[in-house]
């Protein structure tokens, strides 16, 4: 008990003395996780969607490796970002491991299963004859397509939530393409484990009381933009 009451105060400490790496942490997580979820929404919400109202042969197939995405392991994600990015490997040539960028990569490739599913399944709730009477009324397919998704806009919130919430508090994809070094790679989560790893356990609380707030605070905005638009 006494090491969770040091580690509030240690954090509100860092906080308001404006720690220069603490600050520098948060900043990089939030830029990175940022940047993720961003690309995958503009990757996942197109490709939900068609997989939504397409109909193709082996489509329950790729529905299941879909959800299957879902619950990906981040470590395996990064061995494979790794492998990828390694020297040798087929995009060595960029030298970005071990950047903020692999980081994106590896976080992007997380959350965009979960952003295909949830807009699947938003998509898939919009009612078929729904679809059927747009077309009927004279509604080209881009048109048809576009008004499903401003039905589904409230659910499909949840996609932003879970995909940012996913890449946020992963650990396992960023350790490996990022190797949490000081200044440049290190984010809230890898920096809870060095911490928890030297004894720090203070500093360790600290952060994860940090990572907590972020994680609210940017889940706390969106939930009051779908309850609003909700009402």
């Amino acid at each position: 008990m006494d090491l969770l009451v040091d580690g509030v105060h240690e954090a509100l400490r860092l906080l308001v003395a404006g720690d220069r790496e603490i600050w520098s942490i948060l900043l990089l997580s939030l830029q990175v996780s940022g940047s993720a979820t961003l690309i995958s929404l503009a990757l996942g919400i197109p490709a939900g969607a068609a997989l939504a109202l397409a109909r193709f042969p082996g489509r329950g197939l790729v529905v299941s490796a879909v959800n299957s995405g879902m619950a990906l392991p981040p470590v395996v994600v990064g061995l494979f970002v790794t492998i990828l990015l390694w020297r040798s490997g087929p995009l060595g040539g960029f030298e970005i491991l071990y950047t903020p960028a692999a980081i994106v990569i590896a976080q992007a490739v997380i959350a965009s299963p979960i952003v295909v599913g949830i807009t699947l399944a938003a998509v898939q709730s919009v009612p078929r004859e729904f679809r059927l009477q747009l077309l009927a009324l004279g509604a080209s397919r881009t048109q048809m397509v576009w008004v499903v998704l401003r039905e589904a806009r409230l659910p499909m919130l949840a996609a932003v939530m879970a995909g940012f919430g996913g890449v946020i508090s992963e650990i396992g994809a960023s350790m490996m393409v990022g190797g949490n070094i000081k200044g440049q790679t290190r984010t809230l989560t890898t920096a809870m484990v060095l911490e928890t790893g030297k004894g720090n356990f203070e500093v360790a609380i600290a952060l994860s009381l940090l990572l907590l707030l972020l994680v609210f605070l940017v889940n706390w905005a969106l939930t009051a933009i779908q309850q609003r638009h909700a009402r």
